[in-house]
């Protein structure tokens, strides 16, 4: 930990607190959002379909509007979206506390989704600016403090919701204001026009714009691969807690057990990441890093699948164990896979985007992936449902291992084809 702290200071100061930022945007979002359909269902009593179309609409807001965030933010600069997200933010998490009427909570998610879709693409399009040639690196950072507050929110949310779920939406509230605060305080200003050959840029309409990027072919085949490792990554929170619940039970040891599973995900990052990542770029090129990444993905469902040919010992810790270890074993592998790819495929996308309208191709990139996870989710939970009708418990974890060695085929044919490389900037005419 001390050299990843060491690593973060040899950085400009605009990337460090772009770091510090995701950790505590993060650290705010995870200690209310857990909790928030309980609260809804429970304390408001609303029905299990308007819970699911409250949080529906947050994500949908979100998913949504990735794209015009990142247009708004190479348009108009990094940090007003960084600011104008974090604000915005901060009313959503509050209303959400202080409110009980159906319409109220509803344009509250819809706000917190905006937030993220505003300040996300533009953190993203910001740090990579500034990293320079230390991208893969500052990436790899990055995802250390993302993980770190993902993993320390929602403890910190689970001891303010054994209060009052109101203190947890002001406090999560109370967060983002203090950081809109440093944001306009401490944050330089970084505008997308700064650069020589971006001028033009701004003089560009948005649908021209938009249309030069899904010209972009390689950048869509590569988002279009990348869905795969989004679908995986997501089952720590769906298929992976249910089949710790379906052996385990819902009592104390399934509570338990779920809980290790996002322990082992956030503690290997943060203490793995940066040693993976320089591992990793000593000996690969970025294509092959992240077909590498996407494989141990894959993989990481064979113990679940192997466990699915044991007999289903009788209650004690034999039934404990064959609930626990394998879906751990799972979480952890899907994190070294994620350590491998991450840095390296956000480095791709800039290089991609030929770094030009960096936090569009980011928005577009969010997008199509959080369609595919939306969709990606459907089909694990059929496959789950088949599974348990059927009698093939092996069925979901082989379509997910599927899954992972496909994406990984994939992108190894982009990168063998060349496709993954920076495209080639055009020839001006120079006059003498």
């Amino acid at each position: 930990m001390k050299a990843t702290l060491t690593q973060v200071r040899s950085y400009d100061r605009s990337v460090q607190l772009l770091m510090v930022n995701q950790f505590t945007i993060n650290l705010g979002f995870y200690m209310l959002m857990p909790y928030l359909a309980a609260h809804l269902s429970g304390t408001l009593g609303l029905a299990g379909w308007v819970v699911g179309l409250v949080l529906g609409v947050r994500n949908f807001s979100q998913q949504g509007m990735f794209l015009v965030g990142g247009t708004l933010a190479d348009r108009l600069g990094y940090k007003p979206m960084i600011v104008a997200g974090c604000v915005l933010r901060t009313v959503g998490f509050a209303t959400l506390g202080l409110v009980d009427s159906l319409a109220a909570l509803i344009a509250a998610s819809a706000a917190t989704g905006l937030a993220g879709a505003l300040f996300n693409p533009a953190v993203r399009a910001y740090l990579a600016a500034d990293a320079g040639e230390r991208r893969v690196e500052a990436f790899a950072l990055f995802n250390v403090f993302y993980q770190a507050g993902i993993l320390l929110g929602p403890l910190a949310g689970m001891v303010l919701t054994g209060v009052d779920f109101r203190i947890t939406c002001l406090g999560a509230a109370g967060i983002f204001a203090l950081l809109s605060v440093v944001q306009i305080r401490a944050l330089p200003a970084r505008r997308k026009e700064d650069g020589e050959g971006q001028r033009g840029e701004g003089r560009e309409s948005v649908l021209a714009q938009w249309r030069g990027i899904l010209a972009n072919r390689p950048f869509l085949l590569f988002s279009a691969a990348m869905i795969g490792s989004y679908v995986l990554t997501f089952q720590v929170y769906l298929s992976l807690p249910l089949e710790v619940r379906r052996l385990g039970g819902d009592g104390e040891f399934g509570t338990a057990a779920v809980a290790m599973l996002f322990a082992v995900s956030g503690l290997s990052t943060i203490l793995g990441q940066t040693r993976v990542t320089a591992w990793c770029k000593a000996r690969y090129e970025p294509g092959q890093a992240i077909v590498r990444g996407l494989a141990v993905m894959g993989l990481a469902f064979v113990p679940l699948l192997l466990a699915t040919a044991m007999p289903v010992p009788e209650p004690g810790v034999g039934l404990w164990l064959l609930a626990a270890l394998p879906p751990t074993l799972a979480a952890l592998l899907l994190a070294v896979g994620t350590m491998i790819a991450y840095p390296f495929e956000m480095d791709t996308i800039v290089r991609l985007a030929g770094d030009r309208l960096v936090a569009t191709h980011y928005g577009l990139y969010n997008t199509i992936c959080g369609i595919g996870i939306t969709l990606g989710n459907l089909l694990t939970g059929a496959a789950l449902d088949a599974a348990r009708t059927a009698g093939m418990p092996a069925l979901p974890w082989i379509s997910l291992t599927a899954l992972g060695l496909a994406c990984a085929a994939a992108l190894y044919g982009l990168h063998s084809t060349g496709r993954l490389r920076a495209p080639v900037p055009e020839r001006q005419t120079t006059t003498v």
